[in-house]
């Protein structure tokens, strides 16, 4: 019986063949010779291995018939086309932890870089200056560490710069507070953070609520003295403001490894004197490489012979009742919108299950809760396997009831996010007719009928004449077109929901209007992922 065949498209650490085993036929190709990889792929592979500079796109995946799996020995999936491997059936599974202490380390060589001015220091020396006097440095014990992003990466910067004496505030809105204690860390508002923090290191991904989180405006609020760390993702940190703020001595230094576009190599950053910069290198280390190979030698294994595979991106995995399937995507969205509709932290995502289907195993519902969370929260990269480990990262819980009764349903799903604050929020939802349409049909004692598509907006507000006319020549006036409106309220004069869907983004300063024009006492945009 013909071995699957294993392609590695890039350079790998011999531990990851190692780590494939015997069971495989290894064939090598240049992945990043776009006519040898289509080659390559064509003449059968049941996986490919790869690092970042192979591009698995629609055409390669189309070229690639019977490939089963795409595993990339790193964390980014940005060279991968994820729904184009998900359409054809091809996993993709990727080394999610694998660079983390790499990642940690080089946050905190920058940091120590950029307060003891090693870069230009160093190039000065080699320029035949002894410049002793000119690059004097602080120090970092007793100082105040203010980490932007509190996840693993966050967390391993924060346990090892304690080390140093230093005192570590940290801004999380998810994570929470009796965790961050654990860790000797205490949560804070971004504007504290930024007022108090000696150093800055950011540790957050890119995403619409991330981008220039670290601008013009909140530069204005912290410590000339302050030195700036990114080694997360570039777009994070406003390169331009960072720019204007260290050469105005608004801002002491600047330690940074990734960039808004990349690659980068003229930047005005780099002139500077009291900026340290290296080409996205956090991953780049033997040990991360080998760490990556591994990892994903091991799930492709798993892969090939029908296991579950933990770092799966594209797969949720389990066996999983026919009739329970419909309701995973519908319970990730219900999540989704109940974070949104939170008003303060999220500790407890629970699923209560009514009608035909509660009498099935639907404990995996509790983990589509979980993952929809996470989503909702930023987290990048939820999978059904790691769910349960990125939320117990943030203390967040998850658990599922079942009732056979379902007087106005044959099914209904519901979410209720329980807050730290002692508020909570209930969504529901069911799938209709033999298509399975999904619906959203109650927020909180709210009556709605509304699909979960991929814009929604929803207003709290008291009832009173004018608000929907109001919202709609809001969005109106840019051009914003509404699909969908739907109204529930609990009495004429009181308490009032507004759900709209939406054909595209609306941008936050719009959001800002709305509140105030129609005196809302919470306005939300859910930019759903549909998965």
């Amino acid at each position: 019986m013909a071995k699957p065949v294993v392609l590695i498209a890039e350079e790998l650490s011999p531990a990851t063949l190692e780590a494939l085993g015997p069971d495989f036929e290894v064939r090598n190709c240049n992945g990043a010779d776009r006519a040898e990889l289509l080659s390559a792929l064509s003449k059968g592979v049941d996986a490919v291995l790869i690092r970042s500079a192979t591009k698995m796109d629609a055409e390669a995946i189309s070229v690639a018939k019977g490939l089963k799996v795409i595993a990339r020995a790193g964390v980014g999936l940005d060279n991968v086309e994820i729904p184009a491997a998900t359409a054809a059936g091809v996993m993709v599974v990727n080394a999610p932890t694998s660079n983390i202490v790499s990642a940690a380390e080089l946050a905190i060589g920058l940091l120590l870089a950029c307060a003891r001015s090693i870069s230009p220091a160093h190039a000065a020396l080699r320029n035949g200056k002894w410049a002793r006097s000119k690059y004097t440095g602080a120090e970092l014990f007793e100082k105040t560490l203010g980490i932007v992003g509190f996840g693993r990466i966050g967390q391993l910067v924060a346990s090892r710069m304690q080390a140093f004496g230093m005192k570590v505030v940290a801004y999380d809105p998810y994570m929470q507070p009796a965790r961050a204690a654990q860790l000797d860390v205490a949560l804070v508002e971004l504007d504290e953070l930024l007022k108090v923090s000696d150093f800055i290191s950011i540790h957050l991904p890119k995403t619409k609520e991330t981008a220039n989180l670290i601008g013009t405006e909140a530069l204005k609020k912290v410590k000339p003295s302050v030195r700036i760390i990114n080694a997360a993702r570039g777009g994070v940190l406003d390169e331009a403001a960072l720019y204007e703020a260290l050469k105005n001595g608004k801002v002491a230094g600047a330690g940074l490894d990734v960039f808004a576009t990349e690659p980068c190599t003229d930047s005005p950053l780099f002139t500077l004197d009291n900026v340290v910069a290296t080409p996205h290198l956090g991953a780049s280390t033997d040990e991360a490489q080998e760490r990556a190979g591994i990892a994903v030698a091991v799930s492709v294994r798993k892969a090939l012979s029908g296991e579950l595979v933990p770092d799966a991106v594209n797969v949720k995995g389990g066996a999983i009742d026919e009739a329970v399937r419909p309701a995973l995507p519908l319970v990730e969205k219900l999540a989704q919108v109940a974070i949104a509709l939170a008003t303060d932290v999220v500790a407890t995502i629970d699923v209560e299950v009514r009608g035909e289907i509660s009498a099935l195993d639907v404990s995996v519902l509790a983990t589509s809760a979980l993952k929809g969370a996470l989503i909702g929260m930023g987290a990048e990269d939820v999978t059904y396997v790691n769910a349960p480990a990125l939320a117990s990262e943030r203390a967040l819980t998850s658990n599922i009831s079942t009732n056979a009764e379902s007087p106005d349903h044959r099914n209904l799903v519901s979410v209720r996010a329980a807050c730290a604050d002692g508020s909570k929020v209930l969504v529901s939802g069911t799938l209709m007719g033999i298509k399975q349409i999904q619906k959203i049909v109650a927020i909180d004692a709210l009556d709605l009928d509304l699909k979960p598509t991929s814009n929604l907006l929803f207003l709290r507000y008291s009832d009173q004449p004018g608000v929907v006319g109001v919202v709609g020549n809001a969005l109106g006036k840019l051009k914003i077109n509404i699909a969908d409106m739907q109204v529930g309220r609990t009495e004429v004069g009181g308490q009032a929901l507004m759900a709209l869907t939406v054909d595209s983004v609306i941008p936050n300063d719009l959001l800002q209007i709305i509140t105030k024009e129609t005196g809302a006492s919470l306005v939300r945009f859910v930019n759903l992922v549909n998965e």
